[in-house]
């Protein structure tokens, strides 16, 4: 298995966390963007991480891992219980979503940390160009500046919000890792892998949001090298219902990801391109709306009907905040008309992120 990616790579972390947990054999190799027409063609867009597994294609992190939980069966992911497992899914899902905005923002707003990546990521993935180095640098600092942050609601007034949004992840984590070594058990889940993708290679490497989790969460700071370094110990044991010490988290996801999720769905079904939404009184304004977060909002409605009754109770009394009821209500449409085939993580995937650098 060949993984093209980087090694600053939010979602290349996240997979290679998978893979090593699974002892899954991979290379890592820089992405190829001198090839870039040859994997649209293979996958549909080109963005980290891309994986050749012996000629057969694939894309997506979350797609992948659902793959390959089914071709290795060893130390399962995904917890048995319905519930459990629903939760588990969300918080991956807020890891990928709503992390990505404030992780990108410490990377390019900060010069220490902006002069780092850059540097990596000229090193990594301009060399096809002919062009001088300087000048290679400095297309990628613009282009990401303006990609990931300029035009993803980060301004002088929201930034603040933006950091706040980090600390709360850090805390309401720090809650959950006091009694247990993992999230949701004495073993990885989905729910890990989903918050590795923004506290390994962002927040856990990046100068300033690592100077930031040593000093106020070492324990997550801690988690990061044990999700890293996590080996298979047998049979996983998930807890069999979520905790009390999950609250504040999933009080976060609610008020943060799913606002997120419902202003992304609605602007998309009036064919907007850009919305505006306010989180916890924060006004963020022209964001591009995404075909598919609107997708993202699409499975967690269709995990959450496969739940019988008792469980969707179960699932409503853990999230008892009306931002929760995009869950299980019809509206804002979302007929992203994505994946219908069920073809991930193989076929042509989505450019989720215009930059193309994530």
């Amino acid at each position: 298995m060949i993984v093209y990616g980087s090694r600053i790579s939010y979602y290349t972390g996240k997979l290679e966390t998978y893979l090593r947990y699974k002892n899954i054999a991979y290379t890592p190799l820089p992405m190829p963007y001198g090839d870039a027409e040859m994997l649209k063609k293979k996958v549909g867009a080109v963005q980290m991480p891309i994986v050749d597994d012996d000629g057969k294609w694939m894309s997506d992190t979350t797609p992948m891992i659902m793959h390959l939980e089914t071709q290795h069966t060893g130390n399962p992911v995904l917890p048995d219980d319905p519930v459990v497992g629903f939760i588990s899914h969300l918080i991956e899902d807020y890891g990928d979503e709503w992390l990505w905005r404030s992780a990108m923002y410490y990377r390019w707003w900060y010069a220490n940390d902006r002069m780092l990546a850059s540097n990596v990521l000229t090193d990594e993935v301009t060399g096809h160009l002919k062009l001088p180095r300087w000048m290679r640098l400095r297309m990628i600092v613009r282009r990401q500046v303006r990609h990931y942050v300029k035009r993803d609601g980060v301004t002088e007034t929201t930034r603040h919000h933006i950091e706040q949004s980090y600390h709360n992840a850090l805390i309401a984590m720090t809650a959950m890792l006091e009694k247990r070594p993992f999230l949701l058990g004495n073993a990885p889940s989905l729910a890990d892998f989903g918050m590795m993708g923004p506290m390994f290679r962002h927040y856990g490497q990046d100068p300033t949001p690592q100077e930031i989790m040593r000093n106020t969460a070492p324990a997550v700071f801690e988690w990061v090298a044990r999700m890293w370094h996590a080996k298979n110990q047998g049979q996983p044991e998930f807890v069999s219902q979520i905790p009390d010490d999950a609250a504040p988290l999933l009080k976060e996801i609610c008020e943060t990801h799913l606002v997120q999720l419902t202003a992304n769905a609605e602007a998309f079904a009036e064919n907007e391109e850009r919305f505006d939404m306010t989180v916890q009184g924060c006004d963020y304004q022209d964001i591009a709306a995404s075909k598919y977060r609107v997708w993202c909002l699409e499975e967690l409605r269709r995990r959450f009907e496969l739940l019988s009754t008792n469980q969707k109770k179960s699932v409503k009394a853990l999230l008892p905040y009306s931002q929760a009821t995009v869950l299980w209500n019809a509206q804002p449409s979302t007929l992203s008309g994505f994946n219908s085939d069920n073809h991930l993580p193989f076929g042509k995937a989505m450019n989720v992120f215009k930059g193309g650098l994530p």
